[in-house]
Order: structure tokens, then C-alpha cells, then sequence
């Protein structure tokens, strides 16, 4: 494993953010050399900013090109070592038919048309 670890990750209007953290003192002097690749090839918009805890802040410029139906999985790696760090993963359009979470949100929303149903039919009844 290498020397840096993620932390809290965010997205917002089109740019992912996460905490970077570098566990070994002695190289706290440069700024780390982050690459991050969607399928072959390299994501521009890659920026290492300082924090004020000691770490910094990743953040990546989601490409126009990336933000369509199916799954993108973003690779993050140090370029010096060549070690991954972490990714992160765009999911959209008909892809998400087979989402776990889509589903559990329909399944949520048909029950509580049916509990709608339920207590109108009960009421009617009375």
C-alpha cells in the first residue's frame, strides 16, 4: 500500500473533491503528482491544492465526454510510484435500471402507493 490514503469525497457541479492525506512526514515538502485516467486515457482538470490540516484537497473536473449512460470508473494513481490510490464511479441512464439503490427506491415508492390504496379502500369500507 502506498503512502497515501483518501478521505471524504464529494461531488458538486461537476467536479469530485476528496480529502488526500500523505502518511509519511518526510514528503509533506512537494505537492503530490496525482494521475487520474478513465478508461486509457489521462483526465485534464486534475488539480492538488494544500489544506489547512497539513493534507490536501483532489479535485478532478469531471469531463464532458464522461457524463453519459453506463458506468465510468475513474482511476486514481500516484505518478510517481505508479500505485493506485483510490477511484470513483459515475453510474447513469439505463445502467441504473439494475441498481441495488434504484430498485429499493421503487419497491419504496410502490409501497406506498399500496399503503395509499390500503387505507383508502379500509376508509371506503367502513
Amino acid at each position: 500500500m502506498g503512502d497515501m490514503t483518501l478521505g471524504a469525497t464529494q461531488m458538486k457541479e461537476g467536479v469530485w473533491e476528496a480529502l488526500l492525506r500523505r502518511d509519511r512526514e518526510e514528503d509533506h515538502a512537494d505537492l503530490p503528482r496525482i494521475g487520474v485516467t478513465l478508461g486509457n486515457a489521462e483526465v485534464e482538470g486534475v488539480e492538488v491544492i494544500p489544506d489547512q490540516q497539513g493534507g490536501y484537497v483532489l479535485r478532478v473536473t469531471v469531463p464532458k465526454y464522461a457524463i453519459c449512460d453506463g458506468v465510468q470508473t475513474f482511476l486514481i494513481t500516484d505518478k510517481v510510484s505508479g500505485e493506485k490510490i483510490g477511484s470513483f464511479t459515475l453510474i447513469a441512464g439505463e445502467a441504473l435500471g439494475d441498481d441495488v439503490r434504484a430498485e429499493m427506491d421503487l419497491l419504496r415508492a410502490e409501497l406506498d402507493m399500496l399503503k395509499r390504496a390500503f387505507r383508502r379502500h379500509c376508509l371506503e369500507t367502513m
